[in-house]
């Protein structure tokens, strides 16, 4: 597929209003625009993540993995950009399985669950749990839209678990998780 960009400033949405992939005019403040800029944010964290990645000996072989991610995301926002019910998703339940697939495969060298789970701990395992809850805002604003592939949902359900797990393959294979701590502001001072 071959994609030309003639222009960048095009002064189309001056007026406060954008255009979808087919041409419809909406706001840009639609619900369907919400949710198109939170899945471009989600892909650029994710940018930001790969960055650290690529630093990190844990989890360096895992940044193309993260780069193929950011490729289904610009699928899927093919899919919002294009509200069309007859036609066929960008993303199919093989996208979902294949999220479910890695983070089982992650999940197995892991140290059980004992706890929730603080985001933190290292660089990479940080911006993963930032990666999780935009993943899980950008799922909160793809549900309240009409004609929406069901894989674009299972989807980005399933991402915010991969990176859950991503996050605790950074810290040692959960090892040096931040842990929370119930009551803490009380049990000591700070």
């Amino acid at each position: 597929m071959s994609i030309r960009i003639d222009r960048i400033v095009t002064r189309g949405g001056d007026g406060g209003q954008t255009s979808l992939g087919d041409g419809t005019r909406v706001s840009k403040s639609s619900d369907r625009i919400e949710a198109m800029g939170t899945v471009d944010e989600l892909n650029a964290q994710l940018g930001v993540l790969c960055c650290y990645m690529a630093q990190d000996t844990r989890t360096a072989g895992l940044e193309e993995e993260v780069r193929q991610i950011q490729s289904c995301l610009f699928d899927l926002g093919a899919d919002l950009c294009l509200p069309d019910p007859d036609r066929a998703p960008s993303l199919t339940a093989e996208a979902s399985l294949w999220l479910e697939d890695r983070l089982e495969d992650m999940r197995q060298s892991q140290q059980e669950l004992r706890s929730f789970v603080l985001p933190g701990g290292s660089l990479v395992a940080a911006h993963a749990h930032l990666a999780r809850t935009v993943a899980r805002r950008a799922e909160r604003r793809v549900a309240v839209l009409e004609q929406v592939p069901a894989e674009t949902l299972r989807f980005l359900n399933r991402l915010s678990d991969y990176f859950f797990v991503l996050a605790r393959h950074a810290n040692n294979h959960g090892e040096t998780d931040i842990l929370w701590s119930p009551g803490r502001w009380h049990q000591k001072k700070i």
